[in-house]
Order: C-alpha cells, then structure tokens, then sequence
C-alpha cells in the first residue's frame, strides 16, 4: 500500500512513474507507452523548479515570476519606482491586524503574489495558506466569519472565479462578513491572457449580500481596507489593480467610507465620466485635455461599484448631464450595466449613457498600455466620446424629468 500507484489503480487508471522530468528521452517512452494503454492513464513526473539555475532551485517563491536580473548572481534588477498596489495592499492588513486582532488572512496558493509573506512573518497564527483551493479557501472564510473572526480572502481575480459556488452559497448566502482583497482586478499585462482579471464584477454584481469596491489611489485603498474592517452586515470586497500606485500621500488616520458613495472630482457642464479604480486618472487626463476646447467634463471617483451612489446618478440625470461610464472590466455586467439597468427602472429612458469597457472576446497577452489600446480604453478615446457628445449637444441639453 505504500506504492505510489496502489491508489490510482484502485481508481481505474493505469500508474506509469514516477519518472525523472528532466529526462527528455525517458519522457517520450514512457508517452508513447501511455498512448498504447486502453484507458485513463496517470503519468506521474518529478521535476524541480529552475531546474540547472541554482537561484531558482533555491527560491521556487520567488522565481514562479521574476523581474529583470543578472544572470550571473541572480540578483534582481529592481527597478527604482513607486510600490505596486499589492504592497499596499499587505503593509495596512498589518498596521490593520495590530490594531484588530480579529483578522485572519486566508489565501489559496498566494501568499506571496498577494503581498501577504510580510503579514505571515508578524502574524503567523493568523495566516492559512490552503494550497490551489479557492473553492475551499471561501468556505473556511465564511466559517470563520460566522465564529466571529474577520477573514480576508486575498486572491487573483482571474482566480476567485473557481469559487464562484461557495461565494454564492457559503458567504453570500449567509450573509457572512468575509473581506475578499482581490487583486490584478483589471488587465495584467505580463501575468498574461488567462490571468486578465476582468470578469470579477459581473459574477459577483448579481449576488444579493455584497458590497464591491474600487479605489482611485492607493491611500484610498487603505480607506476602504478600513472601511471593509468596520462593515458588520454581510460580504465585502475592495479590488485593485497590477499597477503601480499613483504615488498620493497616505493619511496617517484611516476612516471608512459611507457605503455606496460617490465623489465628485470635476463639476459638470453637461457632460460626465463616470470612472472606477485606475480609470479615474485616464479620466482626469481626459476632462483636462478638452478642457483647452471649451468642454467642461465632470468626473466622478465610482468607488462603491454596488451598490451604487443612486442619489448622484438621479442630479446627473435631473441636470440632463450626458454620462460615459469608464471601466476597465468586461462590459456585460459591468457598473455600468448597473447604471443603465437603473435609469431604466427609474423609467429614464432618454438619458444618454456611453459605456467604454472591455469588448465580449478574451484579451490576449501584452504590456497593460497595448491591451488598453486594443480595446479602446485610453485618453484620446475618452476625449473623442466627450467631443461626439459636445457636437450633439451645440443646441441645448435637454432635463430629465422623473415620472412622477
């Protein structure tokens, strides 16, 4: 019963290994082996990580991705520039869990893509890896939540969508007060196509019980991480992107957020950008660039992508403002799916609305400028829509009126 394969062959299969898989000419037998079998056949490979470059045999965390380096010593070239998102990210869950020692963070195989090996060398007590299991990683933080504790759930967003059941059924369902940190919410560039973490909201959207946040700048971020910490009602999230952060001062004194509030970082004459996370910078640039063209574009800061800020969309919509919705998310079922499903249960139908997101196709891989300029989503665009908007509007916009 010792032997590796006992298990296997009790379950069907036919057991071939284990073998040496950096032994290319005992890898093709032993396939062509495995083609001849009638069958399911499990072939059973032993490799190493890095295999004949000792920095990597030696490190398998931290070469799974790795920037530039010298390949002489395997130092990394670290380039001299702002922290990414992640750093921010797992920096406040520290000074967070000093001050709260409910928090527990929970990650499927991530701990150190999610910035969380800082957390666990402070908190070791209070840091579960479970391996490659979302779906169970989502389950533990519900029964967590129900037992008082405040579980963050720190993963991809490309790999939340294995959880989706357990969200629905363990967490939302429960209405379990569990904090999902998603990261690489938005394109990857690098991490490549089947990481692009751009589906996140339209799954979790549609379920009852959940809040989803997104910030404009990392020190906004950190509001929300407290806002999250203080929310007692149900399920959570803040996303953010694989950026770098845009380099704002952080406050010293963290405060939440009133749920569901939107900021207004431009008045409005007539026309609006409504934009989420690192679209509200693409936006500024925009409403500034028009700005020398006599158009005065409002932008709102869209944090809370449920629920929506509905008291700001009914002025827009009473001042007859002309709204874009910018994201960087798949467009079916985005926010501003939701901003659209509104004005129409409002019976608003006469509101103009231009959604600018991520077309229904998969983005391939490239740098995060060349994806964006795939899809559209870049300051000349925005600018094109906002003077479109300006040309239909020379005769007046018209109000917007309630039925009554």
């Amino acid at each position: 019963m010792m032997v590796p394969g006992v298990l296997f062959e009790e379950l069907g299969f036919t057991y071939l290994g284990p073998i040496d898989g950096h032994d290319i000419p005992k890898l093709i037998e032993t396939f062509k082996q495995a083609d001849n079998v009638d069958g399911p056949v499990l072939v059973h490979v032993l490799t190493t990580k890095g295999k004949g470059y000792q920095p990597a045999e030696a490190d398998s965390h931290k070469w799974h991705g790795i920037s530039p380096y010298k390949i002489e010593s395997g130092q990394v070239l670290k380039a001299v520039g702002k922290p990414m998102y992640t750093e921010v990210f797992g920096q406040t869950l520290i000074d967070l869990a000093k001050q709260d020692k409910r928090i527990v963070a929970v990650t499927p195989a991530m701990p150190t893509g999610s910035g969380l090996i800082p957390f666990s060398k402070e908190f070791p007590d209070r840091m579960i890896d479970v391996g490659i299991a979302e779906q169970h990683a989502a389950t533990m933080c519900a029964a967590l939540a129900m037992e008082g504790l405040k579980p963050v759930f720190a993963v991809y967003s490309t790999f939340m969508q294995r959880a989706y059941d357990q969200i629905v059924h363990d967490i939302c369902r429960h209405n379990a007060n569990v904090m999902f940190a998603i990261d690489r919410a938005g394109f990857v560039g690098p991490d490549g196509e089947t990481h692009q973490g751009v589906y996140d909201v339209a799954f979790m959207r549609h379920i009852p019980n959940i809040v989803l946040m997104m910030p404009k700048d990392e020190n906004e971020l950190r509001h929300m991480m407290k806002t999250a910490l203080d929310y007692n009602e149900g399920p959570i999230a803040y996303r953010y992107p694989r950026n770098n952060v845009v380099g704002v001062p952080l406050d010293d004194v963290l405060v939440p957020i009133p749920i569901g509030s939107w900021e207004q970082l431009r008045p409005s004459e007539g026309y609006a950008v409504i934009a989420s996370g690192s679209m509200v910078q693409l936006a500024e640039e925009a409403a500034e660039m028009v700005k020398r063209e006599g158009i005065t574009a409002g932008v709102i800061n869209a944090r809370f992508l449920k629920p929506l800020d509905e008291q700001m969309l009914r002025e827009l919509a009473v001042r007859g403002t002309k709204l874009i919705v910018l994201e960087e998310t798949s467009q079916a079922g985005s926010m501003g799916s939701a901003v659209l499903e509104f004005y129409a249960e409002q019976g608003l139908h006469d509101v103009h609305v231009q959604l600018m997101g991520i077309p229904d196709r998969f983005i391939e891989h490239g740098s995060i400028k060349e994806q964006r300029e795939e899809v559209g989503l870049t300051v000349e665009n925005v600018c094109a829509e906002l003077r479109k908007m300006a040309v239909q509007s020379s005769y007046g916009i018209p109000k917007t009126r309630f039925p009554s």
